[in-house]
């Protein structure tokens, strides 16, 4: 699984004109999935965006995390994350899982931050979805799990 993080003030997906998941201040998290990936790689992943320290304390410090500051999670399925743009000019798509893997894996994932007590808003699986963002700093991290270690 890769995951991009992007800090955000505010982020929203519509599907047809409708906004389908809004959040304030959190993580926007774009998700791809691998087709040898698993649950394994789905907790492992969502702790880390739970308890990763990209929120600044009083100093300015990136110091806290999405459970520290009370923030959301605006989870988006994304399998073009998982692009090969190594060769030719049209990028390969082979390592991204298949559809109902990568549904139910992203829907884990968004399961498991929720189970850390944390507010989740999803987007919709497969569909064509316009998000908008505020990219707060901007910071944005890449988190690539691809080989569980348990």
């Amino acid at each position: 699984m890769r995951i991009v993080l992007q800090r955000v003030t505010t982020a929203s997906v519509e599907v047809d004109g409708k906004v389908v998941g809004q959040i304030g201040r959190g993580l926007l998290a774009l998700v791809g999935v691998a087709h040898e990936d698993t649950d394994d790689e789905a907790r492992w992943l969502a702790d880390k965006t739970a308890e990763l320290r990209i929120f600044p304390d009083d100093q300015g410090k990136m110091n806290r995390s999405l459970i520290d500051v009370g923030g959301s999670a605006l989870v988006v399925s994304q399998f073009t994350l998982l692009g090969d743009c190594r060769k030719g000019r049209r990028p390969a798509f082979t390592a991204a899982g298949h559809p109902d893997l990568a549904d139910r894996l992203y829907l884990r994932y968004a399961d498991f931050i929720a189970d850390r007590g944390i507010h989740v808003q999803r987007g919709v699986f497969a569909a064509d979805m316009k998000v908008s963002l505020v990219n707060d700093g901007p910071v944005t991290m890449v988190i690539d799990r691809t080989h569980p270690t348990s």
